[in-house]
């Protein structure tokens, strides 16, 4: 199994994950933060939306460059992630080796922050999307909702 073969094994098992954990905030919620300094719920499903399309952008053009938007409604920031992770996968599964090693460019306000493989930049991000994934999980309950299973039953489950 290649490198990109295996990143493609955990991104079909993890996006599953990511979708519990998004359609487990409540909309009416989205504006909460344990602190101050805190970035919103909305705000980190933005962060996990918006990273899906620098991947995106890196498998198209081998560039990318992060731009800080306002983040739309939960319900279309959930709808973009699932279009989104589900182009991503299409997208690396069609990849040949060069373009998995070619080197990408990304930016951040108009100058080059990093330059690696694409490969590698790709496995950045999905490890980046996990942590900010479990950031988001330490919101669910005390927005009022549950936390769903993630790699195996959540506290908030009953075993049947």
């Amino acid at each position: 199994m290649t490198l990109r073969e295996f990143y493609l094994e955990r991104r079909r098992t993890e996006v599953p994950v990511f979708l519990k954990v998004l359609k487990a905030l409540p909309a009416d919620q989205a504006g909460y933060k344990p602190h101050d300094r805190s970035p919103s719920a909305q705000q980190i499903a933005w962060t996990l939306t918006w990273e899906l399309r620098s991947c995106l952008d890196v498998v198209r053009n081998h560039r990318a460059e992060w731009k800080s938007e306002p983040p739309p409604p939960l319900p279309e920031i959930i709808q973009l992630f699932e279009q989104w992770s589900s182009e991503l996968t299409e997208r690396v599964a069609a990849m040949d080796d060069e373009a998995w090693n070619r080197t990408a460019s990304f930016y951040v306000n108009g100058k080059v922050v990093s330059e690696q493989p694409a490969g590698t930049f790709l496995w950045f991000i999905l490890f980046d999307a996990i942590h900010h994934r479990g950031q988001l999980t330490t919101y669910l309950r005390p927005m009022g909702s549950k936390v769903p299973p993630i790699y195996g039953p959540s506290g908030d489950e009953r075993p049947s």
